[in-house]
């Protein structure tokens, strides 16, 4: 799997995420999480920013749209290319790191080597949270918005849309095993939602 084609699957994994919270999981709490993601998220555009010179302008987070406006980058192409795709690794690390230091590794993550196996992988996932404890509720919450965390925005893909298409083109090992685990932990947090939407609908009716 080229790196391309695991951005693109990220992107569309989290934009349907995204979805089913604005569409049927539309809570409190999720709008709350929704902006510890989108925190997250932009704050790994910001850090990139710092490290490859784009000089930031604007920080919106607690809007409707939050978002980091910055100038160009002072490293051409692959400057842009770092911000843009920043928040997958943002993310993911951000997640890695909760869930080794606080909530004391409840789950153990590993990769998948093949595309058919990613589902096997995201289920491995799910059955390791224990319902009953509040490191399981704690990552379970956390996972909820991972969509938001690590998918790029539509502008992301936007500002790198030529950078994309060569990365369709380029496959590196260890990228390609990050890059398969963020896509389980991202479809794991799917494989969530739906349950939760189906049951609500049953007790709604």
């Amino acid at each position: 799997m080229s790196i391309g084609i695991s951005i693109i699957t990220i992107s569309i994994l989290g934009y349907f995420s995204n979805f089913l919270n604005n569409k049927y999981l539309n809570y409190k709490i999720i709008r709350i999480l929704y902006f510890l993601g989108a925190f997250i998220h932009e704050s790994s555009h910001a850090i990139m920013c710092i490290f490859t010179g784009a000089k930031i302008e604007k920080i919106h987070i607690f809007s409707s749209q939050p978002k980091v406006v910055h100038r160009q980058s002072k490293i051409p192409i692959i400057g842009q290319m770092l911000i843009s795709f920043a928040p997958i690794a943002g993310g993911f690390l951000f997640i890695f790191l909760i869930n080794k230091f606080i909530l004391g590794n409840i789950i153990t993550i590993n990769s998948a080597s093949k595309w058919k196996e990613i589902f096997k992988t995201s289920f491995n996932l799910i059955s390791q949270i224990n319902l009953f404890s509040w490191q399981g509720i704690v990552f379970i919450l956390l996972l909820l918005n991972s969509g938001a965390m690590m998918g790029p925005s539509f502008q992301d893909i936007k500002n790198t849309w030529f950078a994309l298409l060569i990365l369709l083109f380029i496959k590196w090992n260890f990228i390609n095993s990050l890059g398969i685990i963020i896509i389980c932990l991202v479809l794991a947090n799917i494989l969530i939602q739906v349950p939760i939407i189906i049951i609500l609908k049953i007790f709604k009716r």
